[in-house]
């Protein structure tokens, strides 16, 4: 079995990321600060929001959104089952009961008309996932939670650079969840990032990210001030440091260009597969008006090879190629199952696609002969193992 040659992702540093954390380094300031504080207005700026609050990861963002806006015991959160593990568990870690929709069967995206039909009177919140680099349809998500003025919370962690109807994820007042983990379009090696338009929120939110106390350490020591604090809240140990953002305000610097990259690349991947009949194509929301691409999902068709689809990935690492899962679906996880008696067959869509998709090989820095070598293993695969 040979070793991985092409791996599935890969982070794309450089000399500025390198000589912003030399100069972190040597200030003696390396935890939460003005780097920190850089960071976030950058980030603002970018989406268009009026608030951005760094944290240590969008598990963390997801956590404090749920708290900041009082989501509980005896709640339900609406989500997707298509995701990774944290969006279920931390409406579980407020006490809340987490309420699935399924997906949209093209795109992947969980879809408003299944989420109507599973609003209930102890709904308190919407928290749909931007899934693989597309939005979901924000405005009819909005107006589903307008009449019972549920907060609607977005798992963006997708999403960065992603444009609904021309205005970027995470703009315009809305609330959302962005992730810098290093599979990530852009990356703080780990790290996180809340946008809001709601200025109390946004001081909820930096207050419950640092211990509940009323001032971190950069505003009590790094300043001319008392270094006199208050417990407000019992709050996290969730702050982002200025190691991490010294990344952050590089890579956000190269993002667009990050994304114009894997643009290129996904456009090669569909020329080269349209013809493949063992593998599906993502499809297209049109209301994303940009793509960011963080991933190039494909779903296997069992009926035409006769193995599944961890086997498939399986045979392209044996060709040195990484892939990819996303997602196995939430609602069918041992806990969840057990917790909440869900059952194959609840979210027939979401399924469907859980035994399916396989995540192909996208980063910049990538070449047009790394693509031909997936496309061609995926050709040769399907040769071998077709029924």
């Amino acid at each position: 079995m040979s070793q991985t040659k092409l791996p599935f992702s890969k982070p794309s540093l450089g000399e500025p990321e390198i000589q912003e954390l030399i100069e972190v380094i040597r200030s003696g300031w390396i935890t939460s600060g003005p780097r920190v504080k850089r960071f976030e207005e950058d980030f603002a700026r970018y989406v268009g929001a009026d608030h951005a609050v760094a944290v240590s990861s969008c598990t963390a963002a997801l956590h404090l959104a749920l708290l900041g806006h009082g989501i509980g015991p005896g709640d339900e959160v609406v989500t997707s089952s298509l995701t990774w593990p944290a969006t279920v568990n931390m409406i579980e870690r407020v006490g809340a009961r987490p309420i699935f929709a399924d997906v949209d069967p093209a795109t992947l995206q969980i879809g408003p008309e299944a989420v109507a039909t599973v609003l209930s009177q102890h709904t308190r919140a919407l928290l749909p996932v931007h899934f693989a680099g597309q939005a979901c349809d924000l405005d009819a998500l909005a107006e589903l939670a307008a009449p019972g003025r549920l907060p609607l919370i977005e798992d963006a962690a997708h999403a960065i650079g992603t444009e609904y109807r021309g205005r970027r994820v995470g703009g315009g007042g809305t609330m959302a969840c962005f992730s810098f983990h290093p599979a990530k379009n852009m990356t703080t090696g780990e790290g996180g990032m809340i946008t809001t338009g709601d200025a109390d929120l946004a001081e909820r939110l930096r207050s419950l990210r640092f211990h509940g106390v009323n001032r971190d350490a950069w505003s009590r020591y790094g300043q001319a001030r008392s270094a006199r604090y208050e417990t407000v809240t019992p709050g996290f140990k969730y702050n982002l440091t200025d190691l991490q953002a010294a990344l952050g305000i590089h890579q956000l610097a190269k993002l667009d260009a990050f994304i114009a990259e894997r643009a290129q690349l996904a456009s090669l991947y569909r020329e080269s597969l349209e013809d493949v009949d063992v593998v599906g194509l993502p499809g297209f929301a049109e209301h994303t008006t940009r793509h960011a691409w963080h991933l190039f999902v494909v779903t296997l068709d069992l009926e035409r090879v006769r193995c599944d689809r961890d086997r498939f990935g399986v045979l392209l690492g044996e060709r040195g190629i990484g892939t990819g899962l996303h997602f196995t679906a939430v609602h069918l996880h041992e806990y969840y199952r057990d917790r909440y008696g869900h059952r194959p067959g609840d979210l027939p869509h979401t399924e469907w696609a859980s035994e399916r998709v396989i995540s192909l090989p996208l980063f910049p820095g990538m070449s047009k002969e790394d693509v031909a070598l997936v496309c061609q293993a995926i050709r040769d695969i399907a040769r071998e193992e077709r029924r």
